[in-house]
């Protein structure tokens, strides 16, 4: 019997903003009644031709995105967005300044109507795969562009290109398989790296991959056009290309690529990290690889094997404040033996429901970075007791089950009394600050104010900072590292034991405070039986 070949209203159902256009023909054409049906795009007003490459090249094209965007700003519903099925005919006229070329009378754009078994079409590829690893790398004289032609059989490497024009320009936007490659990669003198997650990088993290001169961003791997849109803006970078999840083999098997940066959420992100590392690149995690420590711990040990450095995302080690802190109390003692360490971190915007979602909460998302520091600081890996409160301000936090606010208060072996201040939101400007005090003195990170003015006699700025903006420094230093462990000439600064560490920590925070009990870690009981009942 084989395999049902794909109708026009099946692309249609398959992509909610093309339709079906039914419209009568001569009394020559094919089919009852000479009727012909187009599949067609209802922002553009464009007939497509019946291919899927080519629906999902048009579908990211530049123009496309403008009249989307158009059509969102008018507050005007597209009539017919989805196919009405065959018998019925669609009408479809916007009122919308759209350049509308006449293709309509181009045999390759028109399919008569008649028994689906009658269909010339090309099944679609499979919706999703697996991430499979080559173990032979493509060799270097594979053609530029690696986009497969559509045969008879369905195809994984179904991809599709995205360089979309600034916004204002008009024109097609040109294709990213004819740019010529960045600059920075020729000759190999640049570093190829692919991305994936675009929904969840952050904005320093995305200014750092743009700006720095060394390497160059050759794949974007997301399924969602609108997060790549949202997270570069008007303009793709020149010479990158953007890619499904289903087709991430296309560029991990890419021998200019040397490294990949994971910003996907931590219950998809081992896989990714896994299937790189045996890709035989180098990864560099934003957020967590994962939040179950043995599924991290399996994450660092394929790493070793593969003898590829995998690189965490803990930005505030790269902070220049807080490493000048860090030299002063452990290199240079200035402080004696510690006694208290207090942080305030409230973010500025408030993160995103969804963004909660994804990393975890508000413990492996904020607070996982403050117990990394702390760790740094004091030179000890776990504290004996750990006790956290925290409630949800916000409506939609409570039904995530978490929390936006929290105090997190740890008692280490040397006797220092940590307490760390963890807010999702803040009013007009994020405040990061942080207190060390010792035997011999006491030190503070204060919020860094390019202005110098402030109000009420607060040290924050009346001037807006948001969270990239502070650590916009720290994330470009995280990047270069990274870039330094590619090339071989440094390790990961984060080892496997002081992450495991810290996810441990994180989770007996979070523990406690569901449990709303003190946790003893000492002992190594972090499941719900070991909790103690009382502060020790």
């Amino acid at each position: 019997m084989g395999r049902r070949r794909k109708t026009l209203h099946d692309y249609a159902a398959e992509f909610s903003e093309l339709s079906v256009r039914r419209e009568p023909a001569g009394p020559s054409a094919p089919g009852p009644a000479g009727a012909v049906e187009t599949l067609f795009c209802t922002p553009c007003q464009l007939p497509l031709r019946v291919r899927r490459d080519r629906i999902l090249e048009h579908l990211s094209s530049g123009r496309h995105c403008r009249n989307r965007r158009l059509l969102r700003q008018l507050g005007l519903r597209a009539p017919g967005l989805r196919s009405a099925g065959p018998e019925s005919s669609v009408s479809l006229s916007l009122p919308l300044p759209l350049d509308v070329p006449s293709l309509l009378s181009h045999p390759s754009f028109l399919i008569a109507t008649g028994s689906s078994t009658g269909y010339s079409m090309v099944p679609s590829p499979p919706s999703c795969h697996k991430l499979l690893f080559p173990h032979h790398p493509i060799p270097a004289t594979h053609r530029d562009d690696p986009t497969p032609s559509i045969s008879s059989h369905p195809s994984p490497l179904a991809t599709f290109h995205t360089r979309t024009a600034p916004l204002g320009q008009s024109g097609p936007a040109p294709d990213a398989s004819n740019s010529p490659t960045p600059p920075s990669c020729h000759g190999g003198s640049g570093v190829g790296l692919v991305l994936f997650g675009a929904g969840l990088v952050s904005k320093a993290l995305l200014q750092s991959l743009v700006e720095e001169a060394g390497c160059c961003l050759l794949y974007v791997v997301e399924d969602q056009l609108e997060e790549v849109e949202r997270a570069f803006g008007a303009e793709v970078p020149a010479g990158t290309r953007v890619l499904r999840q289903q087709d991430a083999t296309i560029a991990l098997g890419d021998p200019r690529v040397s490294g990949a940066i994971i910003c996907s959420p931590p219950d998809e992100a081992p896989e990714m990290v896994r299937d790189a590392l045996r890709a035989g690149k180098g990864v560099f995690c934003e957020g967590l690889p994962s939040l179950d420590r043995q599924t991290a711990e399996a994450c660092f040990d394929e790493a070793d094997r593969c003898g590829r450095p995998l690189v965490c995302g803990f930005y505030k080690r790269f902070d220049p404040a807080l490493r000048f802190l860090y030299k002063k109390v452990r290199h240079s003692r200035a402080l004696g033996r510690i006694h208290r360490i207090s942080t305030i971190s409230s973010l500025y915007p408030a993160a995103s429901v969804s963004l909660l979602r994804a990393s975890g909460g508000i413990f492996y998302n904020a607070a996982v970075h403050d117990i990394d520091i702390i760790s740094l600081l004091l030179g000890e890996s776990v504290p004996d007791t750990i006790f956290s409160l925290g409630h949800a301000f916000c409506a939609d936090m409570g039904c995530l089950r978490d929390v936006d606010m929290v105090t997190i208060s740890m008692k280490f072996p040397s006797g220092a009394i940590v307490t760390l201040d963890v807010s999702q939101h803040c009013t007009r400007s994020c405040d990061q600050r942080l207190e060390v005090h010792g035997s011999q003195g006491t030190l503070r990170v204060d919020n860094q104010n390019p202005l110098g003015i402030t109000e009420h006699g607060t040290s924050v700025s009346i001037c807006p900072q948001t969270q990239a903006e502070r650590y916009r420094d720290a994330y470009r230093e995280l990047f270069r590292h990274f870039l330094r462990t590619l090339k071989g000439q440094e390790p990961p600064v984060v080892t496997k034991e002081q992450f495991l560490w810290t996810i441990q920590v994180a989770a007996a925070a979070e523990q406690s405070w569901r449990n709303r009990s003190a946790v003893d870690l000492h002992s190594g009981a972090t499941d719900p039986a070991g909790v103690k009942a009382e502060l020790v």
